[in-house]
């Protein structure tokens, strides 16, 4: 049986075309590039979440000389989240980046372990986390839910009852 899988999501030429509180996070998304750690990369990642009560929290990517041990800007911002703001639910999330040495005019997608981690936070708040993408200028990008971003996401539920 074949099955067909859509999703909608909105593309807006710059970020001037947002409402208000959009282009507020996404502004905080791009002042947080400026926190990265990334020498070995030159790609700085920033990314703001926006609480259920209004606060904006911010994240970075910070590497390390074993590549493995670095942290994705979204994840950081997430277990900073998830740490200090535990009864908070986040409502929006923006991402944006600094290409050293090249224009950031497209909008960034996260990798697959942040789509997962993002996707984890929408299932503990049992609520859709709107995510807008996008560089230090151009094309934004609007998904409406991170599930978007990751069909057929984990969620968990099979795990429950495993003992």
């Amino acid at each position: 049986m074949l099955k067909k899988f859509e999703f909608e999501y909105e593309s807006f030429q710059n970020a001037s075309a947002l409402a208000k509180e959009d282009i507020d996070l996404l502004e905080a998304a791009r002042k947080a590039t400026a926190t990265a750690f990334a020498p070995y990369s030159n790609f700085k990642v920033g990314a703001a979440a926006r609480l259920n009560t209004g606060e904006i929290i911010l994240g970075s990517n910070q590497e390390s000389a074993s590549y493995p041990v670095g942290i994705c800007a979204e994840r950081a911002l997430l277990n900073s989240i998830g740490s200090q703001f535990s009864q908070a639910t986040i409502i929006s999330l923006a991402v944006s980046y600094d290409a050293v040495g090249k224009a950031s005019i497209e909008p960034l997608s996260p990798c697959g372990m942040c789509r997962q981690s993002i996707l984890d936070f929408e299932n503990r708040y049992q609520a859709p986390i709107r995510v807008i993408l996008a560089g230090l200028e151009g094309e934004v990008m609007v998904f409406k839910s991170a599930s978007d971003l990751l069909p057929f996401g984990f969620n968990g539920s099979i795990l429950k009852g495993l003992k």
